[in-house]
């Protein structure tokens, strides 16, 4: 009687357990090694690592693997690149901590918009109405974001013009704001 022209599954897993044991986790800390220094970007090198193990399994499986280490450190290669190339084109950051994330919109509804929309508007008016003077310091300091020592230099004023301007503007705005009703 001849044996069996296959081999038993059991024993084969077995044997495939072994070659992994023997031919591929080895280098695994010199796998890590390669991907940090090569591939600094990569966040998790762990999960670079056991897809290629997955990988090579997944070969080793179909048809036999002649020069193992080469074969891993190629498929990392590859893998951590693709990582990097699908970073580099996504448009958002990964997320790490889901319980971070809101699920709302926070944006304001049509009518918070309108209102806010209003209310520009309204204070457009009162800059607007301000004394020519005044309303330049205001904008200065309010839109540009510049210091009072910078308009001062800027309008080649004191640094106590500038801030009695901004005062100034500042009671005008409110003031015209709360004839119409924004402010209390």
């Amino acid at each position: 009687m001849n044996p069996p022209s296959h081999v038993p599954e059991e024993s084969a897993s077995v044997d495939q357990t072994r070659w992994f044991a023997e031919e591929v986790h080895p280098h695994e800390a010199q796998l890590k090694a390669y991907l940090r220094g090569s591939f600094p970007a990569v966040r998790d090198v762990d999960d670079v690592v056991q897809e290629s193990y997955v990988r090579v399994w997944k070969r080793q499986a179909v048809r036999p693997i002649a020069a193992v280490k080469g074969f891993l450190f190629t498929v990392a290669r590859h893998l951590a690149l693709d990582l990097l190339r699908r970073d580099s084109r996504a448009p958002f950051d990964r997320v790490t901590d889901f319980a971070t994330l809101s699920v709302m919109d926070s944006k304001p509804d049509s009518a918070a918009s309108a209102c806010c929309h209003e209310e520009a508007e309204l204070l457009l008016s009162a800059i607007e109405a301000l004394p020519n003077r005044t309303r330049e310091v205001y904008m200065l300091r309010q839109f540009e974001g510049l210091s009072q020592k910078q308009i001062a230099t800027h309008l080649g004023l004191s640094e106590n013009t500038v801030e009695v301007q901004i005062g100034r503007g500042n009671r005008r705005c409110e003031q015209f704001l709360r004839e119409r009703g924004v402010l209390r």
